[in-house]
């Protein structure tokens, strides 16, 4: 496999032959406004640019997937650049509709036993955040992928660590695990996604995967910085676990 993080929570895997593009942010720099209460109010969203154009992303994707409709993770750039025709995997119908919606006629719900060209996806549980803050955050999901050819690769999505975590991680072995580790926050409720400890957990729950840290210092609410979560990481002696790429890196396993 080949897994390139673009920016945010942007990736593109190529696994088994196949071209992946999950929760597509496309706009340029400074598109958005902030999200309101939260850090950083003088800065629009996204905070960087891409590291390349829209249509080296793009090109000869064969699935997108989309975890959620957040903005961050599905935007305005994304519904008018991708082909109307591509295929969608999303997390349940009501985002399913949204996305058709939005004029794309290729969209499925993904399950906990989608399969697609031979490649195994897997639904995986998520919580944004913890106790009130959820009720705000709403639904999320993350993904497996297998296939006989390729080590098991977990996108766990916008979650924080809790018990369904460890549940993906007992049950199906990820030798690659992508977490989103900017510990994004609003002015009040907590994390939203994984900080500095909730990666410490996923190393003491799979000490043998390798682990990627996305979805840092790309929106006006992060509040872990890569430098901080090396540093971290170098504390805690787990640093040659964890893999922190900056915007446009790739890997290959």
């Amino acid at each position: 496999m080949n897994l390139q993080h673009i920016r945010n929570a942007t990736l593109l895997v190529e696994y088994a032959g196949k071209k992946f593009l999950i929760d597509p942010m496309l706009a340029e720099k400074g598109a958005y406004p902030p999200f309101p209460n939260s850090p950083r109010q003088d800065q629009n969203n996204p905070l960087v640019n891409l590291p390349t154009s829209i249509d080296h992303i793009i090109q000869d994707i064969d699935v997108v997937i989309v975890t959620h409709l957040h903005l961050d993770h599905w935007d305005d750039a994304a519904k008018e650049s991708l082909p109307k025709e591509i295929k969608i995997f999303s997390q349940n119908e009501e985002d399913a509709i949204e996305i058709r919606n939005a004029g794309f006629k290729n969209v499925d719900v993904l399950q906990e036993d989608t399969v697609f060209e031979g490649i195994q996806l897997i639904k995986t549980k998520g919580e944004h955040g913890r106790g009130e803050i959820l009720k705000a955050a709403g639904l999320v999901c993350g993904i497996v992928f297998k296939h006989v050819t390729e080590k098991t690769l977990y996108v766990a999505g916008d979650t924080v660590w809790y018990d369904a975590v460890q549940e993906v991680i007992d049950t199906h072995d990820p030798e690659i695990i992508v977490v989103n580790a900017g510990d994004n926050q609003f002015d009040e409720g907590g994390s939203l996604v994984m900080g500095k400890d909730d990666v410490y957990h996923m190393y003491k729950a799979a000490p043998n995967a390798k682990i990627i840290a996305v979805h840092m210092e790309a929106v006006n609410h992060w509040t872990l910085s890569r430098d901080e979560l090396k540093n971290f990481a170098n504390e805690k002696e787990f640093s040659s676990t964890v893999l922190v790429p900056d915007d446009g890196e790739s890997y290959s396993f």
